[in-house]
């Protein structure tokens, strides 16, 4: 048996769907899916089985013009990620077509290119009719050279196996990197303080886009099997803790449920969690918030 293993850098803008396609290969929420933009801030790997080939992804965060040190530094992670690939799929909405971001990604991509196979993706393409369709596919090849264009739907699964299976075949020969029933090498803890950080920004709407961050503090194995899980919720100001708690205590109530039932039936196991709320000022500036999220601090220069 010929096995294949290597990683693959899933690019894009902002909410292009790019974490829905991961979880749709993998075929478990492993990065948090919003309508929010900008709510992929790490670097999170799915690990999908096609055939002998075990395909890494890496899910980088969009693809923006960085006004923020956090911004900056999730532009470097997300540009880090494709440089380190195997594989780049860069993901354009069929609807919104070739905008000014993407104009800026396809320049970025003349250097990184050289030497690598970058496919291109049109995703939510039940959203145009079939004329649109092929031609953005027209533009985006006559701008770029890219190995080979998969026409998607993330959301219904549409063109999703003809994508994962090319990319099977695309990758080195090498033994596999990961165990065959590990879906993702990112700590649970960030995983779990992932889905409740996207239960806040569901609940929170435009409230707080970025002022907050969720950390798991503590992480109890017990004896019955089930896990005690205790998370900070870290905002900017005293305002917003009133914002996060809501009226009489609903909304951080809500979260929590929200977040423990998702946290169990990802675990497959009984979960406790607490949810504590503490005002820290300049946690944007604070270079352990980025290891905690899997940022490097110095890409925010």
């Amino acid at each position: 048996m010929t096995t294949r293993a290597g990683f693959v850098a899933l690019i894009g803008e902002p909410n292009a769907g790019k974490s829905t396609l991961l979880n749709r290969m993998v075929g478990a929420k492993v990065s948090i899916v919003t309508h929010k933009v900008q709510t992929t801030r790490a670097r999170i790997r799915g690990v999908a089985m096609e055939g002998d080939s075990q395909i890494v992804f890496v899910d980088t965060p969009g693809l923006f013009r960085p006004r923020r040190r956090l911004d900056r530094a999730m532009v470097a992670a997300a540009w880090g990620g494709a440089a380190d690939a195997d594989v780049v799929v860069l993901m354009v909405e069929a609807h919104r077509g070739i905008t000014e971001g993407v104009e800026r990604i396809l320049e970025g991509l003349q250097d990184i290119g050289e030497g690598r196979r970058i496919a291109l993706a049109i995703n939510k393409i039940d959203r145009v009719q079939s004329e649109v369709l092929l031609g953005l596919t027209k533009d985006l090849n006559e701008r770029y050279d890219f190995s080979e264009t998969f026409m998607i739907s993330a959301e219904r699964g549409h063109g999703v196996d003809a994508l994962r299976q090319w990319l099977a075949q695309e990758l080195p020969e090498g033994p596999w990197l990961y165990p065959e029933d590990q879906i993702a090498d990112l700590p649970m803890r960030m995983i779990a303080a992932e889905m409740t950080r996207e239960k806040l920004t569901l609940r929170l709407h435009q409230e707080l886009p970025y002022q907050l961050t969720v950390e798991t503090e503590h992480w109890e194995e017990r004896k019955d099997g089930s896990a005690k899980i205790d998370q900070v919720i870290y905002v900017m100001r005293d305002g917003h803790k009133g914002i996060v708690l809501g009226k009489r205590g609903e909304t951080i109530k809500a979260v929590s449920q929200a977040a423990r039932a998702e946290l169990e039936e990802f675990l497959d196991r009984k979960v406790h969690l607490f949810l504590q709320v503490k005002v820290r000022p300049n946690w944007l500036e604070e270079a352990e918030r980025y290891s905690e999220m899997g940022l490097d601090f110095k890409d925010g220069n």
